[in-house]
């Protein structure tokens, strides 16, 4: 590093980043640039894989971060339409935002991820693709040692989830999940309520996620094949899905509809409320053991056949019912979104910037010293960033992403076959089902292939 990380000596350090790697029973790798006075920056570097929509829009939150350069952006979309809002993205895009923000031209632009990955000098990797890429990026992101900041939801399949986390733990990687309802204090307050009691015992939880099919890319309407635009290498856009035709409504910020590349609103936010509920219900390392009452409709094509309504619920061990819902969740007489935990005693509800409790007793109680806390962040990015100097784990880790994003995927699924589902959650099978079970993985498209074993 041109200037040394700050002043603690190296003994301190390593003593402290293994306390607490310790806490996950697993060490992290502490990469050899944070280590010594002799190292030769003390920037982050980060290569952004992905510069659609998220890509483009979390950049720059990354770059005000003093302690982080990017230096690399990689599209298979050089430049191009159909990103939020009918906005134009692309790699092209996304390096002039780097080069203008550094007001120099030292920003690296590829259209193939592995050439980002590959390089030694980029420290850490955001994955901002569309759902059907994150599995093979993030592993090799992994396996070449890159900490992570990966966009939810985490996989397109369980199977998928599975190996990541895995890949991550092997790897020993800092890893944050972009599920930054994590670091929202609404949110952590409602969870810690209820772990302390505050609502008596828990009976339901419920999470109101959108439905439909928004045309998010101003590009629904252009459903026929059309020649590929200059530019856009859409064969290695498809990747390990089924091979398509090319036409405007299927790229882009729209490609969620498509159940080949994503799992509809459900798994769009499967990533946020129910992330959440599991939080709060001390479950995020683990999962329900049946999947009951899934109701829905789907989209009507020609391009888009996601689930546009859905209903179903997951019941767990110990007799708690989380539902999951495209129709809003009844709180205080109205219909609303976000996630309410309900109990004996009462209710505690929050949403993006809300919260709201059945009583006033419940919103201001004071549990005492011996209270359970929640992990608090309050910047994602910020506590990402943290983690990558620290060596200490994220608010969001891979694992908790897997479990929460796996009630999306089971959902799809109960939706799909239209029965009910029985669930281990140590082997990750659904029980006595073999169609359904086959349903948690998907066959690539060569030559892809899913590393499950590094």
């Amino acid at each position: 590093m041109k200037k040394k990380i700050q002043q603690s000596s190296r003994r301190s350090f390593l003593k402290t980043t293994a306390a607490s790697a310790s806490l996950l029973g697993v060490p992290l790798v502490v990469p050899a640039r944070f280590l010594g006075e002799d190292a030769p920056s003390n920037k982050f570097t980060m290569g952004f894989i992905g510069t659609g929509n998220n890509g483009c829009n979390w950049m720059g939150r990354f770059m005000r971060d003093k302690r982080v350069r990017v230096t690399a952006v990689c599209d298979v979309n050089k430049e191009g339409p159909g990103y939020w809002g009918g906005s134009t993205r692309g790699r092209e895009h996304a390096r002039r935002m780097v080069d203008g923000f550094y007001k120099d031209k030292g920003c690296f632009a590829t259209e193939d991820f592995r050439e980002i990955i590959g390089k030694k000098e980029i420290d850490g990797i955001y994955i901002g693709t569309p759902d059907h890429w994150h599995a093979i990026i993030a592993i090799a992101a992994a396996n070449a040692k890159k900490d992570v900041y990966g966009q939810k939801p985490l996989s397109l399949t369980v199977v998928e989830g599975r190996a990541m986390s895995n890949a991550v733990k092997r790897n020993k990687i800092v890893w944050q999940t972009g599920s930054q309802q994590r670091s929202d204090r609404n949110f952590r307050k409602a969870c810690e309520i209820n772990l302390n009691g505050g609502i008596g015992k828990l009976q339901r939880v419920r999470c109101g996620l959108p439905g439909g099919v928004p045309d998010y890319g101003r590009t629904a309407n252009k459903t026929k094949t059309e020649p590929v635009p200059k530019g856009f290498n859409f064969d290695f856009w498809l990747g390990p899905a089924p091979e398509a035709e090319y036409c405007p409504a299927r790229v882009g910020v729209n490609f969620r509809w498509i159940i080949d590349y994503s799992g509809g609103q459900l798994t769009d936010w499967g990533g946020h409320h129910p992330d959440i509920a599991q939080w709060g219900m001390g479950r995020q390392f683990s999962g329900p053991v049946a999947i009951k009452n899934a109701k829905g409709e789907w989209a009507k094509g020609p391009i888009y056949n996601t689930a546009t309504k859905y209903d179903f619920e997951c019941h767990y061990d110990d007799g708690v019912i989380l539902e999951i819902t495209s129709s809003g969740i009844e709180v205080d007489g109205r219909r609303r979104g976000g996630v309410v935990f309900e109990g004996t005693d009462g209710w505690v509800w929050a949403d993006r910037g809300r919260f709201q409790a059945s009583s006033k007793k419940i919103a201001e109680a004071d549990f005492g010293e011996k209270a359970i806390r929640l992990y608090e962040s309050n910047n994602h990015v910020k506590n990402f960033i943290d983690s990558v100097f620290s060596r200490k784990a994220t608010v969001a880790p891979i694992e908790a992403a897997h479990r929460s994003i796996t009630l999306a995927h089971l959902g799809n699924i109960a939706l799909k076959t239209g029965r009910d589902l029985k669930w281990d959650p140590k082997k990750e099978q659904i029980i006595g089902d073999p169609t359904a079970n086959k349903m948690l993985g998907r066959p690539y498209r060569k030559p892809w292939k899913l590393d499950m074993e590094g």
